[in-house]
């Protein structure tokens, strides 16, 4: 099966302590070759910033990085405003937007704000409704759309603007169900050191290509996205290792170089999102850019 490419993302905290980190970061990733940055979206946080506004003040101050949600509050965001919000960020930003796209997780935050409380069955419903919308809603642009789902529904709809380029719908999926959706209908899938480990990478990847060829697809057209969390050690008391997690990594460069490589060869992991835990996090991302990445992309070619 050939593979797709190796790519990197940097997750950018969406933290209000200081409104100018992010853009900082966002810079980082712009100018050294990353392709994606993401954000974190959970809006009940009271020391997070709301992630869309972040998320196209970040678009209009990059030119190339790809920008995108990871994953982005269902129950918060209703699928067809959500398909609208996208397309029109992907038009300003020039076709930069990638959309991952979350069931819920903390229901006593989504209920705080006047959002609702599922069940596993009704999140999974209500997840598989807003594929359905927020895909049909971008390929009918200028047309009238319908959709009739259990949870979401939209009736004669008229979609537009037109995105600038076919936005990729990231998954936050853990359960098999969910796993299986993802291989029928998504672009790619999400999924953190801190959760999942690497055996587990391998019984995903397996439920993601049984949907895959169920719904006829190639199973190479899903990436397999990994958020790296751990501390990129530089040698300095302020990247030292402060947490253990045997998931995560923790290291220096070639380290994490080696560590890479092997989830990339060994586990299917295509896209990596570096995360660092605690630290000079600016410091540990721009080694990351320009130490980690290059390495790995040289290892990985050969």
């Amino acid at each position: 099966m050939k593979r797709p490419s190796i790519q990197f993302g940097i997750a950018i905290d969406p933290s209000s302590a200081d409104a100018e980190e992010p853009f900082r970061r966002a810079k980082v990733a712009d100018e050294n070759g990353v392709e994606l940055i993401t954000l974190m979206d959970h809006p009940y946080n009271t020391n997070l910033f709301e992630t869309w506004t972040l998320l196209t003040a970040l678009a209009m101050g990059t030119e190339r990085v790809h920008v995108g949600t990871n994953v982005a509050n269902l129950p918060l965001r209703p699928p067809a405003m959500l398909a609208k919000m996208a397309a029109t960020l992907d038009v300003l930003s020039g076709g930069r937007v990638e959309l991952g796209l979350g069931a819920g997780a903390y229901w006593p935050g989504v209920q705080a704000m006047g959002g609702p409380e599922r069940s596993p069955g009704e999140a999974y419903q209500a997840f598989e409704d807003a594929m359905h919308i927020i895909r049909g809603y971008w390929e009918n642009a200028g047309k009238s759309f319908s959709y009739k789902g259990e949870i979401y529904r939209v009736k004669g709809v008229r979609p537009g603007p037109q995105s600038a380029h076919r936005i990729p719908i990231w998954t936050g999926a853990a359960g098999p169900k969910m796993l299986n959706l993802t291989g029928r209908l998504a672009d790619g899938i999400w999924v953190s050191t801190s959760y999942v480990s690497r055996e587990k990478l391998l019984e995903n990847n397996e439920r993601i290509d049984a949907g895959a060829e169920k719904a006829g697809r190639d199973t190479a057209e899903i990436r397999r996205g990994y958020n790296i969390m751990g501390i990129l050690d530089l040698g300095r008391p302020d990247t030292a290792k402060t947490e253990d997690n045997p998931n995560n990594i923790y290291g220096p460069v070639d380290h994490w170089v080696e560590q890479l490589v092997e989830l990339y060869t060994d586990y299917g992991q295509d896209t990596f999102n570096f995360w660092p835990v605690s630290g000079n996090q600016l410091v540990q991302i721009e080694a990351f850019a320009k130490e980690v990445m290059p390495v790995v992309r040289e290892q990985v070619s050969k």
